[in-house]
């Protein structure tokens, strides 16, 4: 899967993506207290201050951990006409935070992996993460 394939959709949410060419996601970081958090926040969740900057986040990581998700999440997903299938979660580290996320393919704890953009329906994107050779 490539980013250019679906870069030509909307995301689902604007407020996930930087506005970057090519896309990152958009975090926010504390100028006070230097916690960084993903999605992007108004107040730091660290000191509860308004010292807060939204920030592009690498788009490069490690697989901190990772599970198969066996069940349809709940509404507003809306099963596909082929049904259900399983998929892959985890936690990326990008280094400051850790990011929950969909993982394309196989994967092991420690792997490196890089940001995918992959389609959600025929006009938007969201975001996983693929493993990459380190």
């Amino acid at each position: 899967m490539t980013n250019s394939a679906v870069v030509n959709g909307k995301p689902v949410d604007d407020e996930l993506f930087a506005r970057l060419d090519p896309p990152a996601l958009a975090g926010s970081g504390c100028a006070d207290c230097d916690v960084v958090v993903f999605p992007a926040a108004a107040r730091c969740p660290g000191c509860a201050g308004e010292n807060v900057a939204r920030q592009a986040l690498p788009t490069r990581g490690t697989v901190w951990t990772w599970t198969t998700q066996s069940f349809a999440p709940k509404p507003p997903y809306e099963k596909p006409a082929s049904g259900f299938e399983p998929f892959v979660v985890g936690y990326i580290d990008l280094g400051s935070v850790l990011v929950e996320s969909r993982i394309v393919g196989a994967v092991a704890i420690g792997d490196q992996v890089e940001l995918r953009l992959i389609p959600v329906n025929d006009t938007e994107f969201t975001f996983a993460f693929e493993r990459v050779a380190p």
